[in-house]
C-alpha cells in the first residue's frame, strides 16, 4: 500500500513538474507578429516606415522585459506590390511559422487576402494605418471582429479636415474625389457631411481615378473654372494623380488652397516645377523635424520616415502590448479583440487611441496639419475632430 501511495505521489509530482515546465516554456517563448508588407508597390511609402517604427518599438519593449515575461519578435514577408496571390501566400507562410498576430498593409482592399487568412484561423489581424471602417465586421462579417487598424478612420479624419477648413475661414469647398480606393472616397464624403453641418457650402464635386486613370486632367480643367475657398481631396502622391492635380491648377494660375488627408503626406512626390504651393494636409505626425512632440521627431529621424504613417506602426505595437496585458497574457485572437473593442483613450506615442464595437479603426486622435509652400513643408497646427461624421 505504501508503495502504491509513493508511486502515486511521484506521478503527481511529475505531472506538476511537467505543467510547470510547460508554463515556463510558454512564458519564455516569444510572441510572434507576422507582417505582410509591400516593399515595392504603391503602399511602400506607407508600409515601410510603419514597419521600421514597429521594429524599433519592439526593441524598446524587449529591453524592458517584453510583455508578461515574453519577448516580441516580428517576422516579415514581402507581398511585392500586394499582388493577391503573393499576399495570400505570405499570410499562409507567416501563419505556418506560428505567428500569434498578423499585421498587414495600409489599404483594406489590398490587405483583404492577408486579413481573410488570419481571421479564418482565429488570429488577430492588424493594420498600422488603414483608414476605413471596413477593417472589421463591416467588410469581413462576423470573423471581422478580429480585424483592427491603428490608422485614423476616414469619418474622423474627414471631419477633422472640415473643422480645420471652417476654422480657417474657408466657407466654400470644391470636392475632388479619387475613386480608386474606399478610404479616399470616405474621407471626402465625411468632409462634405461635417463641412455642411458647420455651415460650409459645397460648390462643385469632381471625380477622378489615379493608378492608371486618364481623367485627372479633365477634373482639373473643371476645377479651374470654379470659384471656391478650398479644393478638398484625398489621394496619395505615390498613386500619381496628386502632382498632376496641383500642377494643373497652379499652371493655370489657380492658387486655391488644396486640402488633403494623411494620404497626401510626405515630400517624396513633389515635382520640381512648378513648385507646390498652398497645399495642406492632415497627418499623424510631422516628419519634417518640427513636430510638437520631441519623441516623435526623434523616432522620425531614427527611421528616416517619409510620411507620418510611421506612427501607426509604433501605435500598433503599443496597442498589442496593452491588449495582451489586459487579457492576462493571452494571445488568443477573440480575447484580444474583445479587449481592444474596449479601448478608450489608450495612450500611445501617436496619441490617444479609441475603438468601439462598430469602429475597429482609430477615432479621436490629434491630427497634425502641415502646409507645403514652394515645396517646403511646415507644421502649422493641430486639430481633433469633435464628432465622427456619419456617412
Amino acid at each position: 500500500m505504501g508503495l502504491v501511495v509513493a508511486v502515486a505521489a511521484f506521478a503527481l509530482v511529475a505531472l506538476a513538474a511537467t505543467a510547470a515546465a510547460r508554463t515556463t516554456t510558454h512564458k519564455a517563448s516569444p510572441i510572434t507578429i507576422g507582417w505582410a508588407f509591400d516593399s515595392k508597390g504603391a503602399m511602400a511609402p506607407f508600409d515601410g516606415p510603419a514597419l521600421a517604427a514597429a521594429q524599433l518599438r519592439v526593441k524598446q519593449w524587449n529591453a524592458k522585459g517584453g510583455v508578461t515575461g515574453r519577448k516580441l519578435q516580428i517576422k516579415t514577408c514581402d507581398t511585392q506590390g500586394n499582388k493577391p496571390a503573393v499576399a495570400k501566400a505570405c499570410a499562409l507562410k507567416l501563419l505556418g511559422a506560428g505567428a500569434n498576430i498578423i499585421f498587414t498593409t495600409c489599404d483594406v482592399d489590398l490587405a483583404a487576402p492577408v486579413v481573410q487568412e488570419a481571421i479564418n484561423r482565429g488570429v488577430l489581424a492588424i493594420a498600422p494605418c488603414i483608414g476605413t471602417d471596413q477593417m472589421g465586421p463591416k467588410r469581413f462579417g462576423a470573423k471581422g471582429k478580429l480585424a483592427f487598424s491603428f490608422g485614423n478612420v476616414a469619418q474622423d479624419e474627414g471631419s477633422a479636415m472640415a473643422q480645420y477648413a471652417y476654422a480657417k475661414g474657408w466657407r466654400s469647398a470644391a470636392l475632388a474625389t479619387d475613386g480608386v480606393i474606399v478610404y479616399f472616397k470616405n474621407v471626402v464624403q465625411a468632409f462634405k457631411v461635417r463641412f455642411t453641418q458647420l455651415g460650409g457650402k459645397i460648390v462643385d464635386q469632381e471625380t477622378y481615378h489615379s493608378l492608371g486613370g486618364n481623367d485627372v486632367n479633365n477634373a482639373v480643367s473643371r476645377l479651374n473654372n470654379v470659384k471656391a475657398d478650398v479644393v478638398v481631396t484625398s489621394t496619395a502622391g505615390a498613386f500619381g494623380a496628386l502632382s498632376t492635380l496641383i500642377s494643373g491648377m497652379r499652371s493655370a494660375g489657380n492658387d486655391t488652397p488644396v486640402l488633403n488627408s494623411w494620404a497626401g503626406d510626405g515630400n517624396y512626390w513633389l515635382p520640381k516645377s512648378p513648385k507646390v504651393t498652398n497645399y495642406w494636409f492632415v497627418t499623424y505626425a510631422s516628419v519634417f523635424g518640427d513636430d510638437p512632440n520631441p519623441a516623435v521627431n526623434k523616432l522620425a529621424k531614427q527611421i528616416h520616415a517619409g510620411t507620418g504613417g510611421f506612427m501607426g506602426g509604433s501605435a500598433a505595437i503599443d496597442g498589442v502590448v496593452t491588449a495582451i496585458r489586459r487579457s492576462g497574457g493571452s494571445t488568443n485572437g477573440a480575447r484580444l479583440a474583445a479587449t481592444m473593442e474596449k479601448f478608450k483613450g489608450v495612450p500611445t506615442l501617436s496619441g490617444k487611441v479609441s475603438f468601439s464595437a462598430k469602429l475597429h479603426t482609430v477615432f479621436g486622435r490629434q491630427y497634425r496639419v502641415i502646409r507645403i509652400q514652394d515645396n517646403k513643408p511646415r507644421y502649422v497646427g493641430s486639430v481633433v475632430a469633435k464628432v465622427v461624421a456619419k456617412i
